[in-house]
């Protein structure tokens, strides 16, 4: 009986990552109101106590995921998306760039040289972290979604919000709509943050990077992973 070669054996990779402080040294949703305030458009004084207050609840995992996404897509209403073209490229080019280092550049240029899927999953919304993905190379994207009538951004979402639960949930809506199903691959994920402990328990391996303390002790009991960035 001749047998197959491995090649075809193997079942295709699918890889995941995870943006802010995994490939991001710092937080897509904070760094925007920061730039925001830079510019003029967000009030300094009264939106920045509020910023710092909600990047606090979200690495302490104690703010719900509605509220999370309604805070800073909020920050979106009452303009177009070509209105806010120009500010989108200078925050790209000024806050974005400087922050992905040459180590997350290079595993993400890894796993797209050995012919994986490659998704970049977050919780941030996709106006925000399209460009991001465009700049690392990712033509797939998982995000939050936001709403807009007649062309306007509402400051709402829209379907299911990309964080905790949401992740797994948008991943698996992701693939039936290209056919697949998640056990057709050999999956890996990488996060830095205990919100994304549904999805680093839905694939084969998990990998923690720079991990919170709450992702590190329990990477630590489940023998995962543990890498810097």
């Amino acid at each position: 009986m001749n047998e197959r070669p491995l090649g075809e054996l193997r079942a295709p990779a699918l890889t995941l990552f995870d943006l802010d402080h995994t490939l991001l040294a710092g937080d897509s949703d904070v760094l925007w109101c920061d730039f925001l305030m830079d510019q003029g458009v967000l009030d300094r004084a009264t939106f920045a106590p509020r910023n710092a207050d909600m990047a606090a609840r979200y690495q302490a995992a104690t703010v719900g995921v509605q509220a999370f996404a309604d805070f800073y897509v909020g920050t979106l209403a009452g303009r177009t998306a070509l209105q806010w073209e120009p500010l989108r490229q200078a925050f790209l080019a000024t806050h974005i760039v400087p922050r992905i280092g040459p180590a997350a550049r290079a595993l993400v240029r890894q796993h797209l040289e050995a012919g994986d899927l490659v998704v970049l999953t977050t919780a941030t919304n996709r106006f925000i972290t399209e460009l991001t993905a465009q700049h690392l190379g990712i033509a797939h994207l998982i995000a939050t979604e936001v709403e807009a009538a007649d062309g306007v951004f509402t400051g709402r979402t829209r379907g299911t919000l990309n964080m905790r639960e949401g992740k797994v949930a948008r991943l698996h809506e992701w693939l039936a709509e290209r056919g697949a199903q998640l056990p057709q691959f050999t999956s890996t994920a990488y996060s830095d943050s205990a919100n994304d402990l549904p999805l680093l328990q839905a694939v084969d391996c998990a990998v923690a990077v720079n991990p919170d303390p709450r992702l590190r002790e329990v990477a630590a009991q489940r023998g995962w992973e543990s890498i810097n960035l």
